[in-house]
Formats: C-alpha cells, sequence, structure tokens
C-alpha cells in the first residue's frame, strides 16, 4: 500500500511537471510607425543554463548590408531568464558606425545566426558585416564574416573578429571558385549531438554562395573549436544545392547525417549528408529535392522567405510509439503572410533521404494571420518551442518595418495534441 502511494504521487507529480505553461506572446523588438529605425531578421537560442537570448538586426540604413552607400546596422539582443516569461531591457551587441567608420567592417552588421554550447556559458553570433552586398560582392571585394563571443550566456560580448578569408580562401582552386560572394544563414547555427572532438561538440551552419560564374548555391560549413576555424562538409567541389540556392539552415539527424534546408520559390529544397565513417569524417551528399505545394511539401504560397527546421524527439499519442517530428517554418502565403510551421513525423528505422523529407508532410500550425516574413525557433529548457519571427504587428514593410514577435508552443499546441515532447 505504502509502495503503491508514493507511486501514485511520484506519477502526479511527474504530470504535473510535463504540463508547461507556455510563455505569453511578446512584442520583443517594436517597430511602432514608419518613422521608427526597422528591426530585422531574428536569430535565437537557449544558454546552458536556461537562458533564452534574442539577436537581431537594428537597420538605420533600412536596408540589407551594403544596399545603402555607407548603412549602418547594429545587432541589438535581449535576454529572458524564466523560458520567455519575461525579458531584459534591449541592449547592442555591436553598434554599426556608418559613413563615420574608420574601416570596412563596422560600418554595418547583420543578418545574425547563434548558437549556444550546451556545456559552458559560451554563445557564439556570426554575422555579416561591412559595406558591400552580397550580390555586388567580388573576391577582393566581398561582405566580412563577423564572429562574436559571450563568455557569459550572452550579457557581454567580445568585439568582432573577421573570418571571411579563411573560409574563401580554401574554395580558390575548387570546381565552383574562386567565389564572389557568401554569408551563413541567419537564425540558428546547430551543434552537434552526436560528434564532439577536443573541448566542444561540433558546430555546423550553411551558406549562401556565390560561384565563379555568378550562380548561387549552398553549402555546409563545420567547426569543431567552436567557431574558430570553419571547414566545408564534404569538401569543395560537391555543393548540396547546386541550382537555385538561397538561405540556408541545417539540422542534425538522429544518426549524425547532416540535413540542409534552403529557402527557394514556393517552398523549400533539402538534401542529406551521410557520414560514411564513424569519426564523422568522410561521406557524401545525396540527391537534392524541392518541397512545395505540389507534392504536400512545406508549401509557401507565392513567396520565397528565410525560416527554419529543427528536429524533435517525441511520442505519438495515438499508441505511445515514440518518434521524431521535424518541424520548418515559412511564411504559408500567398506572398509574404501568416508565417506557420509545418510538422512531419519521421521513425528513422530506414536511411531517410532528401525526396522522403520534401513530400507528404503531416499538418500544419498558423502562427500569424498578418504579414510576416523571416522566423527561427529553438528548443527552450522547458522542453517547449521558442519561436521568434517577423510580423507587420503596428506598420507594413512599405511604410516601416517588422516587429520581432516572440510565441512560445508546446507540441501539443503545434500538432493538435497528436504527439508530446520526450527526453532525447
Amino acid at each position: 500500500m505504502k509502495k503503491s502511494l508514493i507511486y501514485l504521487l511520484s506519477t502526479l507529480a511527474f504530470l504535473v511537471s510535463c504540463q508547461v505553461e507556455p510563455a505569453p506572446p511578446a512584442e520583443l523588438f517594436v517597430t511602432q510607425t514608419t518613422e521608427s529605425i526597422p528591426y530585422r531578421i531574428p536569430a535565437i537560442a537557449a544558454a546552458s543554463n536556461g537562458d533564452l537570448i534574442a539577436v537581431v538586426d537594428y537597420r538605420h540604413s533600412r536596408s540589407d548590408i551594403g544596399m545603402a552607400p555607407n548603412g549602418r546596422i547594429d545587432l541589438h539582443a535581449r535576454i529572458s531568464r524564466d523560458n520567455g516569461n519575461t525579458w531584459g531591457e534591449i541592449f547592442p551587441i555591436v553598434e554599426g558606425k556608418g559613413a563615420a567608420s574608420e574601416d570596412f567592417m563596422h560600418v554595418g552588421f547583420g543578418d545574425p545566426c547563434i548558437v549556444a554550447d550546451r556545456e559552458s556559458a559560451k554563445v557564439l553570433v556570426v554575422s555579416c558585416g561591412g559595406n558591400v552586398s552580397f550580390p555586388r560582392g567580388t573576391r577582393e571585394n566581398h561582405q566580412n564574416i563577423a564572429c562574436f563571443y559571450s563568455e557569459d550566456y550572452g550579457k557581454t560580448w567580445s568585439e568582432p573578429v573577421d573570418i571571411a578569408e579563411s573560409i574563401y580562401s580554401q574554395f580558390d582552386k575548387s570546381a565552383v571558385g574562386p567565389v564572389r560572394a557568401m554569408f551563413i544563414g541567419s537564425g540558428k547555427i546547430i551543434q552537434s549531438a552526436k560528434v564532439k572532438l577536443g573541448d566542444y561538440y561540433r558546430l555546423y551552419c550553411a551558406a549562401l554562395v556565390k560561384d565563379v560564374s555568378g550562380n548561387n548555391i549552398n553549402f555546409v560549413f563545420y567547426s569543431d573549436d567552436f567557431g574558430g576555424s570553419w571547414s566545408v562538409l564534404g569538401g569543395v567541389d560537391k555543393t548540396p544545392i547546386p541550382t537555385h540556392g538561397d538561405e540556408p539552415k541545417v539540422e542534425e539527424l538522429p544518426d549524425g547525417s547532416i540535413m540542409i534546408s534552403s529557402r527557394a520559390w514556393g517552398g523549400r529544397l533539402f538534401n542529406i549528408y551521410t557520414f560514411s565513417d564513424d569519426s564523422m569524417s568522410d561521406g557524401a551528399w545525396a540527391q537534392m529535392a524541392y518541397s512545395a505545394k505540389g507534392n504536400n511539401g512545406t508549401s509557401a504560397v507565392d513567396n520565397a522567405c528565410n525560416g527554419e527546421v529543427m528536429l524533435l524527439p517525441v511520442v505519438r499519442k495515438a499508441d505511445g510509439r515514440k518518434l521524431h517530428l521535424m518541424l520548418q517554418s515559412v511564411p504559408l502565403g500567398p506572398g509574404r503572410s501568416n508565417v506557420g510551421i509545418y510538422y512531419k513525423e519521421f521513425d528513422f528505422s530506414e536511411p531517410v533521404t532528401p525526396q522522403m523529407v520534401a513530400k507528404d508532410w503531416d499538418g500544419c500550425y498558423q502562427v500569424s494571420t498578418l504579414g510576416s516574413a523571416y522566423s527561427t525557433m529553438c528548443l527552450q529548457k522547458n522542453n517547449t518551442v521558442g519561436f521568434l519571427y517577423e510580423e507587420e504587428t503596428h506598420c507594413n514593410t512599405s511604410g516601416g518595418g517588422y516587429t520581432i514577435v516572440y510565441k512560445n508552443y508546446t507540441i501539443e499546441q503545434l500538432t493538435s495534441d497528436k504527439y508530446k515532447y520526450r527526453k532525447w
């Protein structure tokens, strides 16, 4: 009787702990009027202590890096220490200097991506920097790739360090090089759960690259020293997205394979890199697949826009089966409006191909009913999904710009109660 009572109490305590109440929606970075300096390009990460760190562009220039001559762009951040229920004040990671800059890089910084180390207080932000746009880049005159480090969960940040030449030079004698321009896709850098060489688990990110002929293609980079140096996954001669490349994201599959998801008109482009050895050093890319309305995929009607991909372990409530759930956010459309999150279940009992990923997604949750565009997400310490996206909350983009909105969801909410989160 005593053991039964103890079991019952422990079960009730477990159930209560699993009933997470999502944080209220929050307008983290507000573009209030047409005269306001607009915000754009969200990035979010959960630090090892549970803090949420949100980073965005603050665009004095009102345009992308290099599109306005000497255009100033800052990187602003906010931190939540209670799973998104409340947020600290806005503060700058770095302030661009525009025309007053004494060097090329400090004119402006934009399109941030972020990762927090799971074992320490270290956080990395990578952004574009400088005074030339991606379309106008050349091998001799291109955007910087700026790295910022925090050693205290995102509270304070280092001065930027440019790592562009160390990456560009790898392509100089490649089949696609010398490349003219590149930038790393904004939003989320992923940290491997499988590969650890030295002090840190491996990092993966993906870049949009303009090759020697002017074609836009994608590559995936990896770092085993938390962003100090980067190598090209699969080598510099083989691109996972050989045509119509655009802003990309990456995710790690349960066996350690790496999946790229690239922005495309009407949906997404997917490919998967499978390792051929246990050291996770050699392998090969599969064949790219297109996901859109025509194959019941991640349809983005009449738009191409940056979104986020994420894979989570779940339990299917109907039969208790342990599966994985893939999430992909895009503006549902028409045009850049109605941002939503598609979902699809996988069991990974057999190898998964890009063609399998691309088709027949199971459902979709609509986040916004307004004009809305770029989005990103992270898994919070309380096992809910933190979602950060651009929305025309107070004024439209032709008149002012986006507000960056944070929302928080359980897996049950995103899937009409079909799945629940389980621990890795």
